[in-house]
């Protein structure tokens, strides 16, 4: 049998048992794929090269931006600048019907953008609105679903972790031209979940009553502009070449600590616990990384992403047909699994083929990330669901009868993201990444 079958199957079979047997994602995925390479290479090789894999795995610089991303992330959590991106949020829904859902959509796609977390946003959004929503009679149900619908879009809209680790595990792809590929394709969910919410208020009869004086909106637009100048600030600073994204997520730390000083919502005592979550977060992730680089180099050395990819291509030569399995396969992956380590797994198996039918590697990223974002907020590991679930006080099947229709509308725009490449190659289009 062919050495690249065996070694898949083994990954396969192992990784399933582990994880099956409560074993932890980043220690199963270095067990699995050690146990691979043994029928190829010798156990004192096996050892050592899978050291010298976790060592290189994580000593590249681009790394770096990790964790002061996810500092800066849970200092603006605690920073008070939910607040006031909510207050922005309600100006620009307006009057239409249920404008404190749609508030929550656009308040959770600002704030994700901000933190770079969609449980972050499902948890602060959720947890300042949803009592606001009860009180205007909204069903918490109505409420949980659309705040977890749109929760995931943040991590679409840059800057965003998991686009860093995607562009480390796919050979250097740009970080700046993910950034901005994920922009039209996280606002694409976001305004169809809106759209969504429209419909579904007007039958349920949800108005909104609230109305601003002029005075009332140029001051809730003062107060947001420090937090909305951090995207600008550091996004436009990593486009235009001013610092990398490793040093723009420092500058995204600084910026965010010294506006929540200014706001006096964070004391000198409240930092070492930021740093300290921050730590074990950073810790989580990195390990991950560092593990599945053994996986990524067993995949290599065996061949297995050659020996999927032409099983595909011979299974079909149709390049839609190819996209939607792949979107299915992760789509799958999503609900099990959390989406650093399915980005680690499976961008070294599937990136090779759509490679060879023409689809970019930023296109691929997008939508891939897509995918996973979805899993994100369906059973039995979608965090953000739970999240959502926890703040807004209700039960996942009491949730779900307002939830599935979002995942009908998302599902249509992963399909327009899919098969329309422009979407996310528009962007880094303009700023020159795309040839």
């Amino acid at each position: 049998m062919n050495i690249a079958i065996v070694c898949g199957l083994i990954i396969l079979i192992t990784l399933a048992i582990l994880l099956i047997a409560g074993v932890p994602i980043a220690v199963a995925l270095g067990i699995s794929s050690i146990a691979a390479i043994l029928p190829v290479l010798n156990a004192d090789a096996t050892v050592v090269t899978g050291a010298q894999r976790i060592f290189s795995g994580i000593s590249t610089f681009s790394l770096l931006a990790i964790p002061f991303f996810i500092l800066a992330g849970n200092i603006m959590n605690k920073g008070g600048i939910a607040v006031r991106l909510i207050n922005l949020a309600k100006l620009i829904t307006g009057r239409t019907p249920g404008a404190l859902a749609q508030t929550n959509v656009v308040a959770n796609m600002l704030f994700g953008a901000i933190s770079g977390s969609g449980t972050a946003a499902a948890s602060a959004m959720g947890s300042i609105i949803g009592p606001i929503e009860k009180e205007e009679g909204y069903d918490p149900n109505f409420s949980a679903a659309a705040n977890i619908a749109t929760a995931p879009t943040g991590l679409l809209i840059p800057p965003s972790n998991v686009m860093i680790t995607y562009s480390l595990v796919s050979g250097g792809t740009s970080v700046a031209a993910l950034f901005m590929a994920g922009y039209i394709p996280g606002i694409l969910w976001g305004l169809a979940c809106m759209v969504l919410i429209y419909f579904t208020a007007r039958k349920l009869g949800y108005r909104n009553r609230q109305h601003f004086s002029a005075r009332e909106a140029g001051k809730i637009l003062f107060q947001a502009i420090p937090s909305l100048l951090l995207i600008i600030i550091v996004i436009g600073g990593i486009i235009a070449g001013i610092f990398t994204a490793t040093e723009g997520s420092v500058v995204a730390v600084v910026y965010s600590l010294v506006l929540s000083f200014i706001y006096r919502t964070i004391k000198v005592k409240d930092i070492p616990k930021i740093l300290l979550d921050s730590a074990e977060m950073t810790g989580i992730i990195i390990f991950l990384i560092a593990t599945s680089s053994i996986m990524s180099w067993v995949m290599a050395f065996t061949g297995i992403p050659s020996a999927v990819s032409a099983g595909l291509l011979a299974l079909t030569g149709n390049k839609y047909v190819i996209l939607l399995i792949i979107n299915i396969v992760l789509l799958i992956v999503g609900t099990f699994m959390d989406m650093t380590p399915a980005c680690l797994i499976f961008t070294p198996i599937f990136l090779p083929i759509v490679k060879t039918l023409g689809v970019s590697p930023i296109h691929f990223g997008i939508f891939m990330i897509f995918n996973l974002c979805i899993g994100t907020i369906t059973p039995p590991v979608g965090t953000t669901l739970f999240v959502g679930v926890k703040v807004g006080r209700t039960k996942i099947e009491s949730v779900f009868r307002f939830l599935w229709p979002y995942f009908v509308v998302i599902a249509g725009v992963l399909m327009l993201v899919t098969y329309i490449p422009q979407l996310s190659l528009f962007l880094p289009g303009l700023m020159g990444y795309v040839k």
